[in-house]
């Protein structure tokens, strides 16, 4: 059986000879980053590799199964056949997801944002549930997190969180989260146990690598203040936190992960500089599939998707009206269902 385009093993092959020769390089692991970027796609294209002879074995064997009915019509052969094709649509429609992560951006890294909705208590709780349910989908998928920012809320659950994702198609899955989310569910701050609605929203900008944009010096204010919530006792009591608002938009980055704020300052200009440029590139080019998207108040009726658990339990994407019936597992990270069935209606 041949193959062609993303799913030909000899392309795949051949790039995974390069990376390797890389990796053969003295110097190879001094610069981190790059090396890690090396290491990830190298992985992933063996990952793949190794689906793509999953697949193929699977279906030679489905085509012998068949070749024997024709001869003879055997009723536990057809069992068996059948009892397969789940397991074919499964591993194929895995492969077509790959596939469609062929956007000019989708293999960069990614910065995720996260802001509750009005609501108070309520919302900056939901926005924590949505914190720890990417962060989890991100473990899951061996991404690497950094936490660029994370404010508590005053009473419970977080103000703003942003983190940059690292690894292979990171964009171009987590693009597909960008949207508001609504929680409908019986409110464990509430004494009288009523039913509340919560809204976040969650913004996500790739990484472009080999940019040349640059920031205007004097369209920017720094601010120096003393970092909170989390953190080790060096970050919360030094003050190395560093807010950066570019004036002509009103974007505002801050960073505290670190306890020098040179590296917070860096950090942040690199996080604005690429919300910069995307803004840029919606100007010039507003069909570039890969960036565009809505900007949508943080209320009801602007909602990617719900996420209810009372009165009874259901995850709904109402972009593609997919469905889960078990939230706790959707927000223990396993958002691949929602994320693929996205991409796949994007193509139509």
């Amino acid at each position: 059986m041949n193959y062609g385009g993303r799913f030909d093993p000899d392309e795949k092959n051949k790039r995974i000879s390069e990376l390797e020769s890389l990796m053969l390089d003295v110097n190879f692991w001094n610069d981190k980053d790059n090396s890690e970027k090396i290491v990830s796609e190298l992985n992933s294209l063996k990952r793949s590799l190794s689906d793509i002879s999953k697949v193929k074995d699977e279906i030679n064997d489905a085509l012998e199964l068949i070749e024997l009915l024709k001869s003879d019509s055997n009723d536990d052969v057809k069992r068996e056949l059948e009892s397969n094709v789940s397991k074919y649509e499964d591993i194929v429609s895995n492969l077509e997801v790959e596939v469609l992560l062929n956007g000019e951006y989708d293999k960069c890294d990614a910065i995720i944002d996260i802001h509750p909705g009005a609501g108070g208590t309520e919302s900056c709780d939901w926005a924590s549930m949505l914190y720890r349910m990417y962060t989890r989908y991100c473990e899951k998928h061996d991404y690497k997190i950094e936490v660029v920012d994370y404010q508590d809320g005053e009473e419970a659950g977080i103000k703003s969180a942003s983190m940059i994702i690292r690894g292979i198609n990171a964009y171009g899955y987590l693009k597909n989260e960008k949207g508001v989310h609504r929680l409908i569910r019986i409110s464990p701050f509430d004494s009288n146990k009523r039913r509340h609605t919560s809204f976040a929203s969650v913004d996500v900008t790739p990484i472009y690598e080999n940019s040349d944009f640059k920031i205007d010096p004097n369209e920017i204010r720094i601010d120096i203040y003393r970092a909170s919530g989390h953190g080790g006792q060096g970050v919360n009591t030094t003050d190395s936190a560093i807010r950066i608002t570019h004036i002509p938009t009103k974007i505002v980055v801050t960073c505290q992960n670190e306890r020098s704020q040179i590296r917070n300052k860096e950090t942040a200009m690199n996080v604005l500089k690429n919300k910069l440029y995307k803004l840029e590139l919606e100007k010039k080019e507003k069909e570039l599939s890969s960036i565009k998207g809505e900007n949508k108040d943080i209320n009801f009726g602007s909602q990617i998707r719900t996420y209810t658990l009372h009165p009874y339990s259901l995850v709904k994407d109402h972009r593609t009206n997919t469905e889960c019936g078990d939230p706790t597992k959707v927000l223990d990270g396993d958002i691949d269902i929602f994320i693929n069935a996205n991409l796949k209606n994007n193509v139509n």
